[in-house]
């Protein structure tokens, strides 16, 4: 067993802000670069394609050679960026020159805005609460019915793309569209809690009432935006009606689920206030990027994290040998993803740059990229690879135990891989720590996806009701102003007011 599951040669999507309002649904924009825009010769003609992805989410190459990842189906190494091989592939598979313009975000809000604010892009990388607010907004263009022809041999996305994440896709809709018309997915995982065994059971850290467990005064951190701590507050509000025996076993329990985590009403925005904001006095801190290295340095002992983020969290840890675990609460977790999305103020009409589109897709939708893009990134590839062994032997490469080791169970993820977890030939046998480690991190069990929930896109005045109450989580909320405050502000306006009369009445 290896535990290279994401060698992190970068940090994974770095402070993406420390502003307020760039932790809102709708936000303002914080800034941009352009990583590279590739030369060729003038005389010859050339496709412009502008891609625009998470900051550090994609292998920009230069590894080492000791970093090759040397699997059964092939050693894979990542010499240059994975954007610039795509260029070379792509002139050798269609014949046509085509220059890539590689530019990075570091929010979803970030991302809308700059694009409201004129920016413009072909091809971007949001997550999925941003793909289904731009498919309601008209924004974007549906892939061409090639696209989804898995007799052409270079579709790699839809020829390997995971059973579970295909379904998904087709399966979810706005306005009565699939998100697959739109979106073709890149990454995926859930949340969690990293925790220190040491300092906490993993009985406590299965539950999202961790965040305001008293035992744990000022030793856990929650996320700085809206949407991830609203998931956490719901969970924890309603934790005994999802773990009722009567809810789990409900016949359309994750219809139930979705419902329930999805809710919306004023009611429960305004519980979900009141809760965070009791929990504000308990928890560490709200973060964004900092409770890795939190948890890494012993600072805090529990941490609400993305998965791709836990696997970097625990990775790093081992490396001063220091133990960290992953646990998922009983209640729900929070399924996301980020996917590949066409603007109509960028591709538009153009088929041309629409094929070069859909071809950035599949060429990274290729097993051997989409395994550089995980070791790189150390997030987890919606692609399971098909026929094509290689995704799968990198699973075996990071986690297979050892011939010699004793404490080992079998772990199934052929719901993954195929679709069936009973498939025997995607069993791991693994180490058996790696059950509440990376491991479960990066590829949760069946149990864990059954009772995962995607937050769902919000209107505009849910939108208002919501970022209104994080107003009042993150700055200030009158109404919990107490009585004896106001007797003070009104005393001591009166004695302004008493001052200034009796000055008035001097000078007269």
């Amino acid at each position: 067993m290896r535990i290279n599951s994401g060698m992190h040669k970068l940090p994974i999507r770095l402070a993406a802000c420390g502003l307020l309002a760039g932790i809102l649904i709708t936000g303002i924009p914080f800034g941009r670069y352009t990583v590279k825009a590739a030369t060729t010769p003038k005389d010859e003609e050339v496709i412009n394609l502008r891609v625009c992805n998470w900051e550090e989410y994609m292998d920009l190459g230069d590894w080492d050679e000791d970093e090759t990842i040397d699997l059964e189906s092939g050693d894979i190494l990542g010499v240059n960026p994975m954007y610039e091989d795509f260029e070379n592939w792509y002139y050798e598979t269609y014949g046509k020159r085509v220059k890539v313009t590689y530019s990075c975000f570091g929010t979803n809000e970030e991302l809308y805005n700059m694009l409201t604010l004129g920016d413009v892009y072909d091809l971007v990388c949001p997550s999925e609460y941003m793909i289904m607010k731009m498919m309601a907004e008209d924004m974007l263009v549906p892939f061409s019915e090639d696209f989804f022809d898995e007799s052409i041999p270079e579709n790699y996305y839809m020829r390997g793309v995971s059973p579970l994440i295909r379904e998904t896709f087709e399966n979810n809709e706005i306005n009565g569209e699939p998100w697959s018309k739109y979106a073709a997915g890149y990454m995926w995982g859930i949340t969690g809690i990293v925790y220190n065994p040491q300092m906490v059971t993993e009985e406590e850290a299965s539950t999202w009432e961790v965040v305001d467990n008293p035992k744990f005064y000022r030793q856990v951190t929650i996320k700085d935006n809206v949407r991830d701590a609203l998931f956490v507050a719901i969970g924890a509000m309603k934790s005994d009606l999802l773990t009722s025996e009567e809810f789990l076993s409900a016949p359309d329990y994750p219809e139930r689920l979705a419902e329930e985590m999805n809710d919306v009403s004023p009611e429960t925005i305004a519980a979900a206030r009141d809760y965070l904001q009791y929990t504000k006095e308990n928890v560490y801190s709200f973060e964004t990027d900092s409770g890795k290295a939190d948890m890494i340095t012993g600072k805090v002992a529990a941490n609400y994290q993305w998965s791709g983020d836990a696997v970097y969290t625990m990775d790093q840890a081992d490396e001063d040998d220091f133990e960290l675990d992953f646990a998922v609460p009983k209640e729900s977790t929070n399924l996301y993803f980020d996917g590949w999305v066409m603007l109509k103020s960028g591709v538009g009409a153009d088929t041309e740059k629409q094929q070069a589109a859909q071809a950035f897709i599949n060429f990274l939708s290729m097993p051997e990229n989409a395994v550089r893009n995980m070791y790189y990134i150390g997030y987890t590839s919606v692609i399971s690879g098909g026929d094509d062994p290689t995704v799968f032997d990198y699973l075996c490469w990071n986690y297979e135990a050892e011939d010699d080791e004793e404490d080992v169970v079998e772990y199934p993820v052929g719901y993954f891989f195929t679709g069936d977890n009973s498939d025997e030939d995607y069993i791991l046998t693994v180490p058996r720590e790696q059950t509440k480690r990376q491991l479960s991190a990066q590829y949760p069990d069946e149990d864990t996806m059954n009772r995962s929930a995607i937050m769902q896109y919000f209107d505009g005045d849910t939108n208002t009701e919501i970022n209104q109450m994080w107003i009042e989580v993150r700055c200030f909320n009158i109404n919990r102003v107490p009585a004896w405050a106001w007797i003070m502000v009104a005393a001591a306006i009166a004695i302004l007011v008493g001052l200034f009369g009796w000055k008035k009445s001097r000078e007269s």
